[in-house]
């Protein structure tokens, strides 16, 4: 009796420790992200939000929300990566807390702070936090204070194109171009000659605009042969 006792007290406390913060979210995102973390809260009794761009109005993530809401045109600079509009969204329908999924505003510390300016709160870290390790530029910076060693290249704030390409000179060939911001591997170039760095540099440049709305970059010499160990 006693142990039967003790496992519903256990199972009541896990039930109550499961109720949902939120009864309502915006996801703001879209493809399999923004349907993944959609179909997480149904199962957990949560209401969410879709937006979209005009490309986007028939897409999976919009038929998956319980709500959607247009933010822009088909370009992500004009739609998922506007905050404002991102923000008004959920203003708009009640949504206590925005999603970010990944890319895009995700790891954006401006953004989140801009959550917690209109009352909204940020499904995950905070802004200081973002800034810290959200930029690959400042993660190398602590991770150099730390004497931590780093792949050598070049994560400086004179953004030419003449200083980024003479750094990538100056450390040799193979280099790997990386976007400062976001994640997913979106933006990163393999440069093997000089004579492609330019033609390189600016389509990552592209893309990283594109999909972080920052065209800040690094350069990294190229490791042909790693090992990836996770910690």
């Amino acid at each position: 009796a006693t142990l039967r006792s003790a496992w519903h007290a256990t199972r009541g406390f896990a039930e109550e420790s499961r109720q949902a913060m939120f009864d309502k979210i915006l996801v703001a995102n879209r493809g399999e992200i923004a349907c993944r973390v959609m179909r997480t809260a149904k199962r957990l009794g949560i209401r969410t939000v879709a937006v979209f761009s005009d490309a986007d109005r028939n897409s999976m993530h919009v038929q998956e929300a319980d709500e959607a809401v247009l933010i822009g045109t088909a370009p992500a600079s004009d739609s998922y990566l506007r905050g404002e509009r991102i923000i008004e969204a959920a203003r708009k329908t009640g949504a206590k807390a925005i999603h970010p999924g990944y890319g895009f505003l995700s790891e954006n510390a401006a953004f989140a702070k801009l959550c917690g300016d209109n009352g909204v709160t940020f499904i995950g870290p905070p802004p200081t936090a973002i800034t810290a390790m959200g930029s690959k530029s400042e993660s190398k910076h602590i991770m150099t204070r730390a004497n931590v060693p780093v792949v050598p290249g070049y994560h400086g704030e004179d953004q030419s194109d003449a200083r980024l390409q003479a750094e990538a000179v100056k450390m040799g060939f193979p280099v790997l171009i990386k976007p400062v911001m976001g994640g997913g591997g979106k933006g990163m170039k393999i440069v093997e000659r000089a004579e492609d760095f330019l033609e390189a540099l600016q389509s990552s440049q592209r893309e990283a605009k594109s999909s972080f709305g920052d065209v800040r970059v690094l350069i990294e010499r190229y490791i042909t042969a790693p090992r990836h160990i996770e910690v």
